[in-house]
């Protein structure tokens, strides 16, 4: 298993309006406050299928903040029908301020990456096709781009890949008109005409491996 070595990096805010600097993370701090995250999320933030709760390990911090800051502020989680982001944003206000998201956040992206089962039946042929217009952003092995504002999406549960582009096509997530950039993805994620294209594309994001810039 791949470890991501983050140590100093300086984590990044973007709520709405492009990214501002937060002082590093303290892991130590991080990892007494992701206590209250390790229930649902895994002890090494590895994701539970059973709580519907994805794998955070190693993702990037910039979007982590990001996400955490939205689900504070009530852009993610607050659509009625996001059962599962209706059980997160409660839990994201418990992070009070943000160095306490900064701190948590530093302890994540100090953990490993999971390597997640591959549990959706899809078409990893006409997923490989479908992905070709998400790479300008997410990258050709799903690494993500923080200057295209796109998270990393290998080694993510493919089942959550699944939830979250229903989410996005659906309008459940990205319709808030403070989420400029779930608005970006909700119009790419119309792309994907049918539920098969949807399983197929996240089968196939499934079988990629994250490769850092350079690699």
């Amino acid at each position: 298993m791949k470890t991501l070595i983050r140590s100093g990096l300086l984590l990044l805010i973007t709520l709405g309006a492009g990214p501002a600097v937060l002082a590093a993370g303290d892991v130590a701090k991080g990892k007494a406050l992701y206590n209250i995250c390790a229930a649902c999320h895994g002890a090494n933030a590895e994701g539970t299928a059973a709580l519907n709760a994805p794998a955070n390990a190693g993702q990037d911090p910039w979007y982590m903040i990001r996400q955490l800051k939205n689900f504070r502020a009530g852009i993610r989680g607050a659509d009625p029908d996001d059962t599962f982001g209706a059980q997160m944003r409660p839990m994201a206000m418990m992070l009070s301020s943000d160095q306490d998201i900064a701190d948590v956040v530093a302890y994540i992206t100090s953990l490993d990456l999971p390597e997640p089962p591959q549990t959706v039946d899809g078409d990893v042929e006409l997923g490989k096709q479908a992905y070709e217009t998400c790479i300008p952003c997410h990258g050709e092995f799903g690494q993500g781009a923080q200057a295209l504002d796109a998270p990393r999406l290998s080694n993510q549960h493919d089942w959550y890949i699944v939830r979250q582009l229903e989410n996005f096509k659906a309008g459940i997530r990205g319709g808030h008109q403070n989420d400029i950039y779930g608005a970006q993805m909700r119009i790419m994620s119309q792309m994907l005409e049918s539920d098969e294209r949807v399983r197929a594309v996240a089968a196939y994001i499934a079988t990629l491996e994250y490769r850092s810039v350079g690699e």
